[in-house]
């Protein structure tokens, strides 16, 4: 067979030409591609200051401004204990919001990633589906844990200069571990979420609608914000939410020195609440479903938009 003859024969199908086996693209494996995305979400996040600085001020304030102008008006749950503050209230609540901040931003560059063709370039590449979507989400559940936990290290702290009460946690080893556990899942399922939804959109704005609609009341839903209703259509809404057991769990986990002092003294301080173990299957499922989801659409060959 001739040059000529050959090459005709490789661009109709290149299996077929002489020497394609060793033409062949190396497989690249699985855990290297996800490796790299979810480096690339870091450099990306580190390398842009004002998202720094947005990320680690906007809870602060959010935190100030809300337990100063909502502290004279809150009412503890029956679970919380004695002399309980809207601030201490609600400080699981906003790491929960630092998390889905996190995946808002995390997700929100696959369309720009689309527009720039780096998408295009990642698709066409030999890379199992899954892979792709677990450096995308890994990376934002990196950014998501490192910000939350900053939080709720140094948000405590603002009573030495007057913009917190004082709060105080005991906390053992077991529970340190139980609150990552919990801010990982939920920053997995939330940035395997904001994919989902980003993911058929070609325009920043229509993913900012539909986070207005589906995302924000998601949070406001979660007994993060204010508690949840002993009865009532309220009460079911909210513990359908799957990120309401996530909140519920920080909270139990938080606050559990009151819950032991209640047993102590003969009752159940949070005895309406379910389990840290309960909340932490309900995370864990909403996580794999997030996932297999975002695994799902991006491996179909075509993709509908959602503007038709």
């Amino acid at each position: 067979m001739t040059t000529t003859a050959a090459a005709r024969v490789e661009a109709r199908n290149p299996a077929d030409a002489p020497g394609a086996l060793s033409r062949t693209a190396p497989a690249v494996g699985f855990w290297l591609p996800a490796w790299s995305l979810a480096s690339r979400e870091l450099v990306r996040f580190f390398r842009q200051r004002t998202r720094v600085v947005g990320a680690l001020g906007q809870p602060f304030i959010f935190w100030v401004l809300f337990g100063a102008g909502l502290g004279g008006t809150f009412r503890a749950p029956a679970w919380a204990p004695a002399g309980m503050s809207y601030q201490e209230y609600f400080l699981p609540g906003v790491a929960v919001l630092i998390v889905l901040f996190t995946a808002i931003f995390s997700t929100i560059s696959i369309i720009e990633d689309r527009r720039e063709g780096f998408l295009q370039a990642v698709l066409v590449a030999p890379l199992p589906r899954a892979s792709i979507v677990l450096g995308k989400v890994a990376g934002g559940t990196a950014l998501a844990v490192i910000q939350a936990g900053l939080f709720l290290l140094l948000g405590p702290l603002l009573w030495l200069v007057g913009l917190s009460p004082h709060m105080s946690f005991s906390l053992s080893i077991i529970d340190v571990g139980a609150i990552f556990a919990f801010l990982v899942l939920q920053g997995f399922a939330l940035t395997g979420l904001g994919y989902v939804m980003a993911w058929p959109l070609d325009s920043t704005q229509g993913y900012h609608a539909l986070m207005s609609v589906l995302l924000m009341p998601m949070w406001l839903l979660s007994g993060a914000f204010f508690p949840v209703p002993e009865s009532g259509w309220l009460a079911w809404v909210m513990w359908i939410n799957p990120l309401t057991y996530g909140v519920v769990g920080l909270q139990r986990i938080l606050f559990a020195h009151a819950e032991r002092a209640a047993a102590a003294g003969g009752s159940t301080a949070q005895a309406g609440l379910p389990s840290v173990t309960a909340c932490l299957a309900v995370t864990a499922i909403f996580c794999v479903v997030a996932f297999v989801a975002a695994v799902w659409l991006t491996g179909r060959r075509s993709v509908r938009n959602a503007r038709s």
